[in-house]
């Protein structure tokens, strides 16, 4: 027998309310007071009463639903940092929409339209490795939609965003491993077009020169990030005339992938070679040896990322278009180095 779907008319009759006053208090309407608004509530639970969102949204022109798009969920960085934007969207009566771009252009794009479908309020969004065209991002704002980049961000659109200090986090890693007496220092660096992968190799760069240790440009490998690659870059640094005594990787999974490349030629972790990452993710404290790592507050990017979401719907979007928010990193030495 199909089950009876209970409307706002059911509510009211068993409160003897108006429905208009029921549905004021079912959407925070202030004229109602907080005896009957809760009244409301706690039978509309009691009920399992669901709202109409698509209504509501037609009444007020919101959905109270934010999107977020992140490149990838293949280590514990981008759940994280979702974690962290939804638990204040929550708190502030957002629910939210998240797509995974599995670090393609093509699936980005596609990821925008499912956010415009949705009717989101706003947006965040952390780009792929292959993203160069934003056309598809300004279509927000032209829309009016606000829209807030974390970790990976475009410089070319002029909306708030959420980073860590890249280059600081590098120079502290790579002048950690000069401390410890590395002098020949390899950096497997990420995609040029990220500007994390530019900032990161301008950090190492920088403790090199402030240790008056010369470049060597046959250290420096940038890669796509495939980490089926790693294995091939590693082995060619080991190979070289003068192999590096240490490796400062773009990201944490590469760290450890290096780690296991290393620990299959035979060498020692640190001993032969030290390895340093880069974002404290979950694994990085369980492989042996434990990875030195630059840590990053990921649950504060999503926040802080979330509330300028929210600061931006609820107020007027250019008011907030130059806000940069560049959050601290911290060096975790553990047995890699």
């Amino acid at each position: 027998m199909k089950r009876h779907q209970i409307t706002i008319v059911d509510i009211a009759k068993e409160l003897n309310l108006s429905k208009s006053t029921v549905s004021r208090a079912l959407t925070g309407h202030p004229s109602v007071n907080a005896v009957t608004r809760q009244a409301v509530l706690d039978l509309a639970e009691k009920l399992d009463y669901q709202r109409n969102m698509l209504a509501i949204s037609l009444v007020t022109r919101k959905t109270n639903t934010i999107g977020i798009i992140v490149p990838e969920f293949t280590s514990s960085y981008f759940p994280n940092i979702t974690i962290g934007a939804q638990e204040v969207a929550s708190k502030a009566g957002y629910n939210t929409v998240i797509c995974q771009s599995n670090e393609t252009y093509e699936t980005e794009v596609a990821n925008t339209k499912v956010m415009l479908a949705n009717q989101v309020d706003g947006v965040l969004v952390s780009i792929t490795k292959e993203t160069k065209n934003f056309d598809h991002l300004k279509i927000f704002q032209r829309k009016g939609i606000p829209i807030v980049f974390f970790n990976r961000v475009c410089d070319e659109m002029d909306v708030p965003k959420v980073i860590v200090d890249d280059y600081d986090g590098a120079f502290r890693a790579v002048n950690h491993l000069i401390e410890r007496g590395r002098k020949r220092i390899a950096h497997l660096s990420g995609p040029p077009s990220l500007k994390i992968s530019e900032k990161r190799l301008n950090g190492y760069k920088a403790a090199l020169r402030k240790n008056n240790i010369e470049l060597d440009e046959d250290l420096v490998i940038p890669y796509d990030l495939n980490l089926d690659k790693v294995h091939i870059y590693v082995n060619h640094l080991l190979n070289l005339p003068h192999p590096p005594d240490a490796i400062f990787a773009i990201n944490d999974p590469t760290a450890i992938e290096i780690i296991q490349v290393v620990k299959k030629r035979g060498l020692q972790v640190p001993e032969d070679i030290a390895v340093v990452g880069f974002s404290n993710d979950f694994a990085s404290g369980l492989i042996h040896p434990s990875l030195t790592t630059v840590s990053q507050p990921v649950k504060e990017i999503g926040g802080t990322a979330a509330q300028l979401l929210i600061d931006q719907i609820s107020r007027d979007v250019s008011e907030w278009k130059s806000i940069i928010r560049v959050l601290k990193t911290e060096l975790i030495v553990r047995n890699s180095s």
